[in-house]
């Protein structure tokens, strides 16, 4: 099996905190490491009990979240016939053993937990699970599950880490009350525990939109921003707070985590003051950084040419990629608001860009740009993208560092170095990686006017 198509796993089994022993190594189909279908499937099999994932312990080779030799801990639901309990090696243990910042679907008793609170949350509802739950991914920002409801359509449970993602309900509501078409059905929430139960949401993923589905989501998104934006309800509702006035002074703060990151490993084994439980990578090099800091000196006057696109600050969506957008022919929901906050419209308006062809990116924008002009009049949208980018890849790194801030050790290799990639993006664009000033397209135009 090629690493394009699967994985190479490998299984450590516990049951009520003992441990059975290791499974495999054997080949599952899907090369994505948080998809744990496919694992749960075949050691269900092997073990003759249910199973779910409980976390990535270890990868070796692949990249990018996929292929290589993945090791997974693995929890039997019930005890498998045949497999008694047994020591664990000193390695093992520090494997499988207690880490900070681990989270809450990732242990026994929070998994749980999340799965008991579900099941209480459909029966109250009038929708009973009417079998198992089924294991669809997990990784270090969530743990996704799917239930057969006794009235045939499934519900969906999604457990977050609180301490770092939005209360995705609370920011459904907001975007639903505005428009209700627009958002996926909320059965439960319980944000204190980063826990969301939705019912299904017919169709397909979006992930190569039609000229259809773009024409119909995004002039919604848009609208229902705008009105948000009109009333003040957006900038009421406690949203995380990624302006771009504020963006300013956490792209310092990770620039100044980053150099003292750097100066460490070329002086001392010990963590830098101030580093924080996740330390950025050191991979920019000081000339990296030193154009960073031009490019930050730069931020406060680019901000103001922003502005004065005429945009407004709303709810954004953070991760608005056609991935997230479903869609059952007629009509498109947007899901997955963990990554919400109170911010620039464009940030959304960029985002698509890497996820669609040419053509459909020149039509997203003309769709973008037409409905924010019908929204707020003499307001110049296609300026707004343009000079956006820069401040898109900085609050992206700015994101990404909150990831890593809130994970444990094992489960950086979904998201090393991309604080440093994505700034390595906007010093790309804006040609001050090289210091010439005089970048690609005109964003970097507009960045270096201002």
């Amino acid at each position: 099996m090629g690493q394009d198509n699967g994985r190479t796993v490998s299984i450590h089994v516990t049951h009520g905190g003992e441990y059975l022993g290791p499974v495999g190594p054997f080949e599952v189909d899907g090369a994505w490491w948080s998809a744990a279908a496919p694992v749960v499937e075949r050691v269900s099999q092997e073990l003759g009990v249910p199973v779910l994932v409980l976390r990535l312990a270890e990868v070796a080779a692949g990249g990018g979240g996929r292929g290589g030799h993945v090791v997974y801990h693995v929890e039997a639901l019930e005890r498998p016939a045949g497999l008694v309990p047994r020591q664990a090696g000193a390695d093992t243990v520090a494997l499988l053993g207690p880490a900070e910042r681990r989270a809450g679907w990732a242990t026994p008793p929070g998994l749980r937990a999340a799965l008991a609170w579900a099941e209480r949350t459909l029966h109250r509802a009038g929708r009973p699970a009417a079998g198992p739950v089924e294991q669809v991914r997990t990784w270090n920002l969530s743990g996704l599950f799917r239930y057969r409801t006794a009235t045939g359509v499934d519900a969906w449970l999604k457990a977050v880490n609180p301490a770092f993602n939005a209360a995705e309900g609370e920011a459904i509501a907001l975007l639903g009350s505005v428009d209700p078409t627009l958002v996926p059905p909320v059965l439960g929430a319980d944000p204190v525990h980063g826990l969301l139960l939705l019912d299904h949401v017919p169709g397909e993923d979006c992930w190569s939109p039609s000229a259809e589905e773009v024409a119909d989501v995004v002039p919604r998104l848009v609208a229902a921003q705008a009105a948000l934006a009109a009333d003040g309800r957006a900038a009421a509702a406690g949203l995380r707070d990624r302006t771009p006035r504020t963006l300013i002074a956490q792209v310092d703060a990770l620039l100044d985590r980053l150099e003292r990151a750097a100066e460490w490993v070329g002086t001392s084994s010990e963590r830098p003051a101030g580093a924080g439980p996740g330390a950025p990578g050191t991979s920019l090099t000081a000339e990296e950084i030193a154009a960073a800091r031009v490019l930050a000196g730069r931020l406060p006057a680019l901000v103001e040419e922003l502005a004065a696109c005429g945009l407004p600050e709303t709810l954004v969506h953070g991760d608005f990629h056609p991935g997230n957008w479903r869609s059952d022919g007629s009509r498109s929901v947007v899901v997955d608001y963990a990554d919400s906050c109170f911010g620039h419209p464009a940030l959304d308006g960029l985002r698509p860009r890497q996820y669609v062809s040419e053509e459909r990116w020149t039509q997203l924008v003309d769709v973008w740009a037409r409905a924010w002009r019908e929204h707020a009049p003499g307001s110049d949208p296609e300026r707004a993208l343009r000079l956006v980018e820069p401040l898109y890849h900085l609050a992206y790194a700015v994101r990404y560092q909150e990831f890593l801030d809130h994970i444990e050790t094992s489960e950086r290799p979904y998201h090393e170095e991309d604080p440093e990639n994505e700034i390595r993006a906007a010093l790309a664009w804006t040609g001050t990686a090289t210091g010439t000033g005089t970048g690609t397209g005109a964003a970097a135009e507009d960045t270096a006017r201002a």
